[in-house]
């Protein structure tokens, strides 16, 4: 029987199959769509690929999303309903601090639970990183609950796991960064000439920032194997590639990885609270290292 629960909200980018199947308790995040000057509000619960693939296509077509923090009443509802289902010991994940204050308020959330359910504990852990480096926390955690290890313990294992997540980001657009605050301006300004593509990673604090920046699509690819070929992964063979309805980059990557590390790796395409920020044909790869993170 498992000890605790493994909970977190909808920007892991883990899909619906996988939630089920390993029984983690979802909290989804709300987005609302602007189109033809219309608001629509939607949910970050996609059961289907081709909701993803549509979605991207809204936003080339000049559907802008817009996104914000989960709030109180929804980390509330959900952490009472766990309570109420006899949950006890609950390890939880959010967003990184870096870029929402959402950790906070999933803490202020669950004491308030508490209160009614005295047994009932949530360890709120910050990944400082978002989608497929949260999900790769997420199922590091489902993976020491499965081997029975307590809650404590898990909480204690992912956080050291944290900073050893490397990100690399290729973006086609850092306008949509920048619209949402992730960026500066002057950041943003480089990706709009000579088909400059930015690399953008997560630095220790959980923040965004530009890595580096290259000519085209190839050179951001040769860019991610350079710096795998410096280190590679670790012992655990976690390796993720995620994309914004990119799927010849997002293979390309991860048929290198198989051919290179003999790995097979995660592939996704990502979800739309994230997604809504990087915008379409963006690919990514993410993998845990013995270095901490960017100390190569």
């Amino acid at each position: 029987m498992a000890q605790f629960t493994v909970s977190t909200d909808s920007t892991c980018d883990l899909y619906h199959d996988y939630i089920v199947a390993h029984g983690v308790e979802l909290v989804p995040h709300t987005f609302v769509m602007e189109k033809d000057g219309k608001f629509e509000e939607r949910l970050d619960a996609f059961l289907e690929y081709r909701e993803y693939v549509g979605f991207y296509n809204e936003m080339r077509a000049g559907a802008y999303p817009h996104t914000s923090m989960l709030n109180y009443e929804a980390h509330y509802n959900h952490f009472l309903r766990l309570a109420q289902n006899g949950a006890k010991d609950v390890v939880h994940f959010t967003i990184s601090s870096g870029l929402s204050p959402t950790k906070d308020i999933a803490a202020r959330a669950a004491a308030a639970v508490k209160q009614d359910f005295p047994a009932f504990r949530v360890l709120v852990v910050d990944p400082l990183t978002a989608t497929v480096g949260q999900g790769a926390l997420v199922m590091l955690a489902v993976r020491c609950r499965d081997e029975g290890k307590t809650a404590d313990e898990t909480y204690e294992y992912v956080n050291s796991k944290r900073l050893h997540i490397q990100h690399y980001i290729v973006v086609n657009d850092l306008n949509y960064l920048k619209r949402g605050g992730r960026v500066s301006a002057a950041s943003a300004a480089i990706g709009g000439v000579l088909d400059i593509k930015p690399i953008v990673s997560f630095d220790n604090e959980g923040k965004l920032f530009v890595l580096d920046k290259v000519r085209g699509a190839k050179k951001a690819v040769s860019f991610i194997k350079k710096k795998m070929e410096t280190e590679g992964p670790d012992e655990l063979n976690y390796v993720f590639v995620v994309h914004t309805d990119n799927e010849p980059r997002a293979a390309e990557l991860a048929d290198y990885v198989r051919e290179r590390f003999h790995i097979e790796p995660f592939v996704s395409i990502m979800g739309p609270v994230i997604g809504a920020h990087l915008g379409p044909g963006a690919f990514a790869l993410g993998y845990f290292s013995k270095s901490g993170r960017n100390e190569f």
